[in-house]
């Protein structure tokens, strides 16, 4: 399938009964919290109007708890973006919202104006962590959201967050595999970072709370990606988007933040994989050829080469060729002692632990 043409819709903080501790979402969208229906049309109309190809097109209300919104309000934004789609000029609807914001009557107002995706900010299922984030609802809300939004006919997100007070590696791995169990459509994964003017920020000045930095986060959301490469699940952002306030020069503060997050942790995992390759097959001599598509191959490479010298130095390689090939982006092809086709994730281990 084509690459979707996204029209993002903010309406930050909008509908949130409470600030979770993580939250600014006027700096985290750089967006104020007025919005009309003629906003919606103008910014849909702006960003057809860049697209070259019209299909495939998709409006997102990103930011705040679109569903607990005052319901008239719902109704006004959401119309336009169904004219849109009446018209053929748009051929999805996605929200997002909080677990606590879902039930039949909502659902069916969501219906009525044509929504498809509904996308959960969860952030963990550990109760401590829940409480600690200020999140304002118990696990037990999310399992249920989750299960009436996929009863109700609509395709299912769930966005998770790693690092949040009170969470550790078995936590956040943990959480991964209960998202396996709901079966979503979709997940996203959010290091938690530390945002300007937020609770969390006055709890890392005064130590109260410790961020995870950018290298110790790589290999747990790699471990967390394993879970969902390997069940199937599409994994459709890793890492915020960089803008001109979440940035270090913006309001970021501390935490696993940069702008190429996701090619970090698949190059980790990547290198993982190919790793244990060669170590488990033996099909190694010291000159070897790799081929990959061509993400796969900057993956391969890492930033600066750093993973290619790491690769050529631990199996004591006289030369690491990388090729490009047409293949997916869990295929490489390895020329050594044979020639042999890999599924990468059947090389990735799950080893890293927190202290």
């Amino acid at each position: 399938m084509s690459k979707r043409n996204i029209i993002p819709i903010f309406v930050p903080h909008f509908g949130c009964p409470n600030d979770c501790v993580f939250c600014n979402q006027r700096k985290i969208t750089g967006a104020s919290t007025d919005i009309s229906s003629s906003d919606v049309e103008k910014t849909i109309l702006e960003y057809l109007s860049y697209f070259k190809r019209k299909d495939n097109v998709e409006v997102a209300f990103y930011g705040g708890s679109f569903t607990a919104i005052e319901i008239e309000k719902q109704r006004e934004l959401l119309e336009v973006a169904k004219n849109f789609k009446l018209k053929g000029l748009v051929n999805y609807i996605r929200l997002s919202t909080r677990p606590d914001a879902i039930n039949l009557e909502i659902l069916e107002n969501l219906k009525d104006n044509l929504v498809d995706i509904i996308e959960l900010g969860v952030q963990s299922l550990d109760s401590d962590v829940l409480k600690l984030s200020n999140r304002g609802h118990n696990k037990e809300v999310v399992y249920e959201a989750s299960k009436l939004i996929k009863e109700n006919g609509f395709k299912l997100g769930l966005q998770q967050m790693v690092g949040l007070p009170g969470d550790d590696y078995e936590k956040s791995i943990y959480t991964a595999r209960e998202f396996v169990k709901l079966n979503p459509y979709c997940v996203r994964i959010y290091p938690t970072l530390v945002i300007k003017e937020t609770a969390l920020n006055f709890q890392y000045e005064h130590g109260l709370y410790k961020s995870l930095d950018l290298e110790e986060s790589i290999p747990i959301v790699a471990d967390i990606l394993d879970i969902y490469y390997k069940n199937g699940i599409n994994v459709i952002r890793v890492g915020l988007q960089a803008t001109d306030n979440i940035n270090f020069d913006g309001d970021v503060v501390a935490g696993a933040f940069h702008p190429a997050y996701r090619q970090f942790v698949e190059s980790y995992y990547i290198k993982v994989a190919l790793i244990n390759y060669f170590k488990e097959s033996k099909n190694l001599k010291d000159e070897i050829i790799i081929k990959a598509n061509g993400k796969n191959i900057s993956n391969i490479s890492g930033q600066k080469k750093a993973n290619k010298e790491e690769i050529i130095s631990k199996l004591n390689l006289k030369n690491l060729k990388l090729m490009e090939e047409n293949l997916d982006d869990y295929t490489v092809r390895i020329l050594s002692k044979r020639e042999e086709l890999i599924d990468i994730r059947n090389y990735y281990r799950m080893s890293y632990k927190c202290s």
